[in-house]
């Protein structure tokens, strides 16, 4: 089974009282791929478009039923703390922002029914949808949604929940049903980060019993045990979701999750290729973009990682290739940057063959950095998620090639969350990184000098400064242009290792219908349908 930790572009540094042991920080985590997975319309043809502009086969879908996933212990139910993509994929189904993201990526109206932007980007007019209500059964007002705005954007604190929302400069009420958000700073690509979710004005248990406006609500969640969520018959989209319920089983064991799909005791999950194919008689296969960079990330604060020479013979050293076959069956590609190359328009395409496997290229740039003779190093793995595990294996063996000698340490997820992701203890670790919005900014404002989500220490100032020129770049063009560029700054630099542009194979039990991949690290429970 395959575990994959995203690393999403959002830090919170709030510490919560709720199983400290896990959870010491909100930040950018995640997650079990076993149960994280974005799903695939499956052929239904000859159907109609249903407002948000999926496809469904007329006559052909049985209403009701129950699906049953794996998913990994949530990190917090409150949607502005939290950061485990496990977690955000179960609440992508419960709350929903002004605006949602659809499959092919584009933004599409939700608690607002229409919105208009100012063409410098100053300022942002929502008109909210006509009779939407909370999951309670209340109408959701304008006076909600500058409360949850505001929040977020930490306007009562002055400590933004949503570092994005920091940008914000008011939340103005215009009448009974329209909202206009103005901010600091023109911003042309801020429409991404008003899918931040919408909640009732002063409601203050989002964590223990969260209220939302989407498909689905919190029925029930027993710690170590599972997540239920029940259809949200109050929910503005009238056909959608056709599901009655979805069991979530909290699963921190790797082979278990093979072992529920032979006995039928879940319908789909994120397997490898060869694990998928035991299972062809009952389950239906899918490949996809994952929208995941794996990578060998370097603490580049600390020796000998802060000399960008032993970046770069780390990186000559390591046969990404190698691993792609090894640990993921083939199904991924070589990476370069920390890009997804789904992300098209953006993508800087090449930079994946910079590092070549090259020894004796690797063993100059370490006798140069003052390493003739290699020097040890530790990769720390949490112990639960076998892919990483098994990555750290293969990458100790490629290291003693150019005599450095890498020992594996193994922590459990919370010690990792709290030492090696926000303590930033640690000289090396194996994650795999994802963005929480659709949006080319998100990936590669991570790497900023002064970002708190920057947990390699990656610190460039020719990085930040065309990134801030990059920001407020108004010709689009120009702007594509420079966001490459970035990406170039960060393979050059070999920032981290970058290993695998990830792609995902997800079986789903025969009769499934109405599976999308999104252009997030997301699951969408809506439109998923049993066949008649």
């Amino acid at each position: 089974m395959i575990f994959w930790i995203g690393l999403m572009k959002k830090f919170k540094g709030v510490i919560m009282m709720r199983r400290k042991k896990v959870l010491l920080a909100t930040l950018t985590i995640i997650t079990l791929v076993t149960t994280v997975f974005s799903l695939s319309g499956c052929g239904s043809t000859g159907g109609k478009s249903n407002s948000t502009g999926t496809l469904q086969a007329k006559g052909d879908i049985k209403q009701g039923g129950t699906l049953t996933l794996s998913t990994s212990e949530p990190d917090f139910l409150d949607p502005y703390l939290a950061s485990a993509a496990d977690t955000r994929s179960v609440l992508f189904n419960v709350f929903e922002g002004l605006v949602k993201t659809d499959e092919s990526g584009n933004f599409i109206p939700a608690v607002a029914s229409s919105y208009s932007v100012a063409k410098d980007g100053s300022k942002y007019t929502f008109k909210l949808r006509s009779g939407i209500k909370f999951q309670n059964g209340k109408d959701v007002t304008v006076e909600d949604v500058k409360y949850s705005l505001d929040k977020a954007a930490g306007k009562d604190t002055g400590k933004p929940l949503e570092t994005e929302l920091s940008n914000i400069k008011s939340v103005d009420i215009k009448g009974s049903d329209t909202i206009e958000v103005n901010l600091i700073n023109p911003d042309t690509e801020f429409l991404p980060y008003l899918t931040s979710a919408i909640i009732p004005k002063d409601y203050k248990d989002e964590n223990t019993k969260p209220i939302g406006t989407g498909p689905f609500k919190i029925a029930s969640y027993v710690p170590q045990q599972q997540i239920i969520l029940e259809k949200n018959k109050d929910y503005w989209q009238k056909d959608l979701p056709h599901l009655d319920k979805v069991v979530y089983k909290i699963t921190t064991d790797s082979n278990a999750v093979l072992l529920q799909l032979k006995a039928g005791s879940i319908d789909a999950a994120f397997i490898t290729k060869d694990q998928a194919e035991q299972l062809s008689q009952n389950y239906n296969t899918l490949e996809g973009s994952a929208n995941l960079i794996q990578l060998l990330a370097l603490n580049n604060a600390q020796k000998p990682f802060d000399d960008v020479r032993v970046r770069q013979a780390l990186y000559y050293a390591i046969d990404t290739q190698n691993i792609i076959d090894t640990v993921a069956s083939g199904v991924g590609k070589r990476a370069g940057t920390n890009f997804f190359s789904s992300y098209k328009k953006y993508f800087q395409s090449g930079l994946e063959k910079t590092y070549n496997k090259n020894i004796t290229k690797a063993k100059q740039l370490l006798k140069e950095a003052g390493y003739p003779n290699g020097f040890e190093t530790t990769i720390t793995v949490p112990s639960v998620y076998q892919f990483h595990v098994d990555t750290a294996q293969i990458i100790v063996e490629q290291l003693k090639e150019i005599n450095i000698k890498a020992t594996i340490k193994p922590v459990e997820w919370g010690v990792w969350l709290s030492d090696t992701y926000k303590g930033r203890k640690y000289d090396t670790t194996i994650v795999s990184l994802d963005a929480d919005y659709v949006s080319p900014r998100a990936l590669l404002e991570r790497y900023v000098s002064n970002n708190s989500e920057n947990f390699v220490n990656f610190k460039d100032p020719k990085y930040d400064d065309l990134f801030a020129k990059a920001v407020k770049e108004k010709d689009d063009t120009k702007k594509v242009e420079e966001y490459k560029e970035l990406q170039t700054i960060l393979n050059k630099d070999a920032a981290s290792v970058f290993i695998q542009d990830q792609e995902k194979v997800v079986v789903l039990k025969k009769g499934l219908e109405g599976y999308k991949f999104y252009p997030l690290y997301v699951q969408d429970l809506a439109s998923i349908y049993y066949k008649k």
